[in-house]
Order: structure tokens, then C-alpha cells, then sequence
């Protein structure tokens, strides 16, 4: 997993709330036993027309919306199933940080699992975010980890947005470090190596290279 210490780039509207994980990737596009390759079918039944063809008033389809790296969505944002693939259709859409004024818990986690920045802000400071990207789609946002902080410029006559969140310091931590349950894991790799040599020989044992 890269480490994660500031995204900064354009944004993806997705203004609607309670947008659940088979929104996100619907379940026939769960057959693929690789981690990588959702990212053309994230949102596909929003995002593609009967026929296959792009929906031209999805925002993802849109041509000032291309290349965003942040996604702003509505609340309760990743409900429903459990599914990672939903955190992994998302990346590999490009995304590298999600703002919204509430997730589902583990759909925050799974994010959290392969790097990507789940933001959690008030819902006016989240509107404001929205109404700068709409009057502005080119408008740059900053998420930064290790100030904790997402900041917008003015457009025109709307204030920018300069917000503090709060992140569990464990997700902050394996974000900031790049550190996935494997690379914790290995953290330790001399601790367990030690170990495995002084197991009893009738006892199974990990192979090591």
C-alpha cells in the first residue's frame, strides 16, 4: 500500500445519500478474483446507458469531472453489503480520498485497508464543497492526513472551506505509513521467525523462503 500524506486534485460530485455498496459495484461484477481492474464498472448502472454507453449527466462520465482524485458524496456514503470490492472500484477509478458527512463503518475500514482516505465532515461544510465544485469543477481540493485538514479556495462570491477532521489515529497511522494488515503483520517478521524456530518439531510449521 503507497503511503497516503496529502491528496490534492479535483473533485467528483455524487450528491445523493445512502449510496450502498451495490450502487457503488453492482454484485455481477463480483466474479473477477483480482483485487484490481472494478474501476470501469464503479457505479455502472448509474453511469452506463442500457445499450453500454456513457450516461451523459453521470458526473463521472462528465468531461470536467475527468482525472478527479477526491469523491464528494451525501451521507451514510458505502451502506449496506460488506463488499471490499466496493473501496477497490473506487480506486481504481482514481480515487484517492472520499468526503462525506457519514459513512458505514466498514465500508470506512476497507478504505482505510488499501489507502484510500475516508473523510468524514459536517453536512454544511460537505454542501459548501458541493456548490464550490458545481460553480467551479477545475476548483482544487486538499485533503491533508497529517494536518487533518481539507481545504477549498473561494469561487466568486462563495467562501472557500478550510475544515478540521478527525480520523482514528491507528487508520492515520497505517495511512501515513502505507501499511496494509500484511505490512503490519510484517512489522514483526523477526518476532515470528523466532517463534516458529522454538515450536516443538512435531508441530506444523510456516514455510519461509
Amino acid at each position: 500500500m503507497e503511503p497516503v500524506t496529502v491528496v490534492r486534485g479535483t473533485a467528483c460530485p455524487i450528491d445523493a445519500n445512502d449510496v450502498d455498496t451495490d450502487q457503488i459495484i453492482p454484485k455481477q461484477f463480483l466474479k473477477r478474483i483480482e483485487r484490481t481492474g472494478f474501476g470501469p464498472f464503479a457505479f455502472s448502472e448509474w453511469r452506463y446507458r442500457d445499450d453500454g454507453s456513457p450516461h451523459p449527466d453521470f458526473a463521472m462520465n462528465k468531461p470536467e469531472h475527468q482525472g478527479a482524485s477526491v469523491l464528494v458524496a451525501g451521507r451514510n456514503f458505502g451502506c449496506g453489503s460488506s463488499r471490499e470490492h466496493a473501496p477497490w472500484a473506487l480506486e481504481d477509478a482514481g480515487f484517492r480520498a472520499i468526503i462525506a458527512p457519514s459513512f458505514a463503518d466498514i465500508f470506512r475500514t476497507n478504505c482505510g485497508k488499501i489507502g484510500v482516505l475516508a473523510v468524514q465532515l459536517g453536512e454544511p461544510v460537505v454542501r459548501q464543497i458541493f456548490d464550490l465544485v458545481a460553480a467551479d469543477p477545475s476548483v482544487e481540493l486538499t485533503v491533508d492526513l497529517r494536518r487533518q485538514q481539507v481545504s477549498v479556495p473561494a469561487v466568486g462570491q462563495l467562501a472557500g472551506v478550510d475544515a478540521h477532521f478527525d480520523i482514528d489515529p491507528h487508520t492515520r497511522h497505517c495511512l501515513l505509513e502505507g501499511l496494509d494488515d500484511i505490512g503490519l503483520t510484517l512489522q514483526d517478521d523477526d518476532a515470528i521467525t523466532a517463534y516458529e524456530r522454538t515450536r516443538p518439531g512435531w508441530k506444523p510449521l510456516v514455510p519461509t523462503p
